[in-house]
């Protein structure tokens, strides 16, 4: 693979799944990562339970898989004045030192902004947040769930009003993934500002600020309406009934979304065996299908109801309108165009299990990235060690005082 980021050194100090998922993206391009843990133990998502998912399935975290593989691990007490140097070290020569610590544990550990830029005026000082890194909730942390999907207005747009309870997100880590790209990039272009200025420079982004940027044409169109929030989409009537759900007999569901409906309604009456709609005149144009929505969703509710899934996206194969199922999470492991363009990479474990991971969303040259497994607490601190030119007897030393693992 073209590995765009071949060369630069990372060295990431973060918890849970925001700031360690960027770095994993980071990993994916080629980037060098270090994760450093504490000595006495692990990052919270070790072990983090969620949907139904224990927090390890036979000595496995799927959670701690997707947001650390690639990556080699140190665990180094960094409120040990000596492990506190040894990460210092590490700085001195990373071009991107990454953290999601909260302002307060930034600076009693000594790696805020001031004291990484001290000792390495170049780096590219990577900051996740949950709410930013200003304002008068600067110091209060956050999870995905609270301040991506509900802060932002996405868990109160998702579902109509007379529901019971707001929705929850699709599935763990949903916020925390979409954020982690966000600052992946954030740090590709402030990796740039440095090749072309020679100037270090600090990247943030936080949960509510990616969480506001997906709900941009939302909060957008509010405005505009009037309203605090956009009027939830009624799929018994539709504006436009060629772009809404329809339910198949072996109850799957298909989601059709033929913007430019009158370009593409005579082709899929045709092909769903309804040529009887196409010249009707309460469905003929745009216009009359928006007039008459709610009988033309009932028509093709009929239609798509005799038939079941399999059948459907043979038949709506063959006609050139844009369309889609609703597949379930584990489909994807084996969707051909998933597999083809290498969006799923199987890696193998010790223990003889393999996990399909999903690799980085943006890719070069058309090549997949080559995964491997998130690593163990503490893997990698000797060999990390005498890397920075430490002897075993001064790394055994640390080990009996505490400061590693």
């Amino acid at each position: 693979m073209t590995k765009v980021m071949n060369g630069i050194k990372v060295v990431e100090v973060a918890l849970y799944a925001f700031v360690p998922s960027a770095a994993a993206i980071l990993s994916d391009w080629g980037a060098q990562v270090i994760k450093v843990e504490h000595a006495s133990f692990g990052d919270p998502m070790r072990t983090t339970a969620a949907w139904g998912v224990p927090g390890q399935v036979d000595g496995m975290s799927g959670l701690w898989e997707v947001s650390n593989r690639g990556k080699r691990g140190v665990a180094i007490d960094l409120a040990h004045p000596d492990g506190r140097e040894l990460l210092m070290k590490m700085i001195d020569e990373a071009d991107v030192f990454m953290t999601n610590f909260l302002p307060d544990a930034r600076q009693k550990l000594g790696i805020d902004v001031d004291h990484v830029t001290a000792r390495n005026p170049r780096i590219v000082y990577a900051r996740g947040t949950a709410q930013g890194p200003e304002g008068p909730e600067r110091d209060k942390g956050g999870f995905d769930g609270i301040t991506y999907w509900a802060r932002s207005g996405a868990a109160g747009s998702i579902a109509p009003d007379d529901l019971a309870w707001p929705a929850n997100m699709p599935g763990p880590g949903f916020g925390d993934v979409q954020s982690g790209m966000a600052l992946a990039g954030g740090i590709a272009a402030g990796l740039l500002h440095r090749e072309r200025t020679g100037e270090g420079t600090v990247v943030d982004a936080s949960l509510f600020s990616v969480g506001a940027w997906a709900m941009q044409p939302t909060i957008v169109g509010a405005q505009l309406i009037g309203e605090a929030e956009l009027p939830y989409p009624n799929r018994d009537v539709p504006v436009n009934p060629v772009s809404n759900i329809y339910r198949t007999s072996d109850d799957r569901y298909i989601h059709l979304a033929l913007l430019q409906s009158d370009k593409y309604w005579p082709g899929l009456c045709e092909a769903i065996d309804r040529a009887d709609l196409v010249d009707d005149p309460r469905f003929a144009t745009f216009e009359s299908r928006a007039a008459n929505s709610r009988e033309c969703a009932v028509e093709l509710t009929a239609t798509f109801e005799r038939r079941p899934l399999a059948e459907w996206v043979d038949i709506l194969g063959k006609q050139e309108g844009q369309w889609d199922v609703f597949r379930k999470p584990g489909d994807v492991v084996t969707d051909p165009q998933a597999v083809e363009n290498g969006y799923v990479y199987p890696v193998e474990y010790p223990n003889g299990r393999s996990l399909n991971l999903v690799t980085a969303p943006v890719r070069f040259d058309s090549e997949t990235p080559t995964l491997t497994p998130a690593p163990g607490h503490g893997e990698h601190t000797e060999e990390v060690l005498l890397e920075q030119g430490l002897s075993w007897d001064e790394i055994i030393a640390l080990k009996v005082s505490g400061a590693v693992k």
